[in-house]
């Protein structure tokens, strides 16, 4: 009742949204492709709205890599904005072998086709292989084998152990090429958590102090605690955003959330692992976990698909970039629209507009029902920090006020006054450079770094300088600060006060 309380109240003429474009509040994370590593293309992505450049490590070499993260850093000291840096992990993955003479094979709906564990074995239309040699044992009559993202399909109908293979009975007709990408629905896989490409590209990624790893198919809890022992002692300034891909990490979700730093809904893979009428209420559940546990979630794959080819997007995507904001996404992300498209300036922003107009439609909302529903959904006792931080934001919301003003070290304190989506920009301030660029992932927030957060009324002026000149805040407007009496000391988040700006910043009193 709440969202139809909402509803009723929005109005399709209104123009609000056009300020709030320039500043949406929801994060947007881009993949880079050649077509868009360049200094001038990341500029002007980062102009049209990117947040944070995701490097995809499936594809490319470290070379490669290597330059997009320079031209990034480049990019960003130009435009004097703020972008987050993501490796994205291949992951440990299942492919079908080679085939014979390199040639295709032509697959009619009834076929029958065995399916071995020899990764030496050149396929053909009677007998193809996988890569993972232990799938047998993975896998019962009745089951499925997806190929090439679930166009391929095949049904199990035996497994002949001592024969080292089974026997299939294809679903749909198609052509097989080489190496395709293979999901067995359902099976629990023995694959290690990170492959030895994987940790060569994590330790690429500590050298170039990337900010993120996006960790792919992680399937429990210990998989995290594996990359985390590999960063070490770079955990800290590294955070892992765990993407769940399948059905096993949908079913420990609560377990991974727990030890990870944030999480990345993958409805690519999981598209294939999942039926695919159940996978918008696995996006709910794992952004609305996430918005309670108080960690960024970033909703991904095919989001303006679309504009890989075309100028505009479809009706189906605009509608899913704007549900997913509504649903309570950190960020939203682009991958091929910005990696290889023909319009990546243009697919950001578009995106950016979706967001602030999504954005507006969730400043209705019934702030009494959110507040109260996030205070339940908490599962631990609530601190001092996120009592502050929370009612710092209603009464951000009870004064109109334009601007929140948060102090953070660890970036907690930011996180915990997001956590109760304040339909206004929160500044946070922090020294820490780990903090400022781990923050790009964080709904809402603008960071801005600072040698130290000693002396608080003066960063507050030079917030709100920033903030006047951004077009945030004007004469007359209402700014909620958020910090602690002991400056500078981490973890002693306990007060807020209410400023009213006068002619000008110079006029603040305080």
């Amino acid at each position: 009742m709440a969202t139809l309380s909402r509803n009723l109240r929005l109005d399709v003429t209104s123009t609000h949204a056009v300020v709030a474009s320039s500043h949406p509040k929801t994060k947007i994370v881009c993949t880079i492709g050649p077509k868009t590593m360049s200094v001038d293309m990341l500029g002007q992505l980062l102009d049209a709205g990117m947040n944070v450049c995701r490097m995809n490590f499936s594809h490319g070499t470290h070379q490669y890599h290597g330059e997009v993260v320079k031209n990034c850093r480049e990019a960003s000291k130009i435009k004097n904005k703020t972008c987050g840096i993501m490796l994205d992990t291949k992951g440990p993955e299942i492919r079908t072998g080679k085939l014979k003479d390199h040639k295709e094979i032509d697959l009619a709906a009834g076929d029958i086709i065995k399916v071995c564990a020899d990764p030496s074995f050149l396929g053909s239309k009677e007998m193809i292989c996988l890569d993972y040699r232990n799938f047998l044992s993975c896998v019962k009559p009745g089951g499925f084998i997806l190929i090439a993202d679930g166009l391929i399909s095949l049904s199990i109908q035996s497994v002949e152990l001592d024969k080292g293979y089974c026997t299939c009975r294809v679903n749909n007709t198609a052509k097989l090429g080489e190496t395709k990408n293979v999901h067995l629905p359902g099976a629990i896989v023995d694959l290690p958590a990170v492959s030895e490409k994987d940790i060569l590209d994590i330790k690429f990624g500590m050298e170039q102090g990337v900010d993120f790893i996006a960790a792919s198919f992680i399937r429990k809890a210990e998989d995290v605690i594996t990359i985390r022992n590999i960063l070490g002692a770079q955990a800290k300034s590294i955070h892992i955003i765990s993407k769940i891909e399948n059905q096993e990490g949908l079913d420990n979700f609560n377990e991974i959330l727990a030890v990870s730093d944030g999480i990345m809904v993958a409805r690519g893979d999981l598209g294939v692992e999942v039926e695919m009428e159940k996978i918008f209420i696995a996006q709910k559940m794992m952004v609305s976990k996430c918005n309670a546990a108080n960690k960024p979630v970033i909703t991904a794959t095919q989001m303006l698909e679309s504009m890989i080819k075309n100028p505009r997007p479809t009706r189906a995507e605009l509608t899913d970039v704007a549900n997913a904001v509504l649903d309570g996404t950190d960020c939203v992300m682009l991958s091929g629209e910005t990696a290889s498209g023909d319009y990546p300036i243009e697919a950001v922003r578009i995106m950016a507009k979706i967001c602030a107009e999504a954005e507006l439609v969730e400043s209705q909302t019934d702030y009494h029902s959110l507040f109260t529903a996030l205070k339940l959904a908490t599962p631990n006792e609530i601190s001092v920090a996120e009592t502050v931080a929370s009612y710092a934001v209603a009464t951000a919301i009870d004064l109109n006020a334009k601007l929140i003003i948060t102090f953070t070290e660890t970036g907690l304190t930011t996180r915990l006054v997001c956590k109760y989506r304040p339909p206004v920009p929160v500044v946070s301030l922090t020294s820490e450079r780990s903090t400022f660029q781990h923050l790009t992932v964080t709904r809402a927030t603008i960071p801005m770094q600072e040698e130290s957060l000693i002396g608080t009324d003066a960063l507050v002026k030079k917030a709100l300088g920033m903030a006047w000149e951004a077009g945030l805040v004007t004469k007359g407007s209402r700014v909620v600060v958020v910090a602690g009496i002991m400056e500078g000391v981490p973890g002693r988040t306990n007060s807020f006060r209410v400023l009213t700006l006068g002619e000008s910043v110079q006029d603040i009193k305080l």
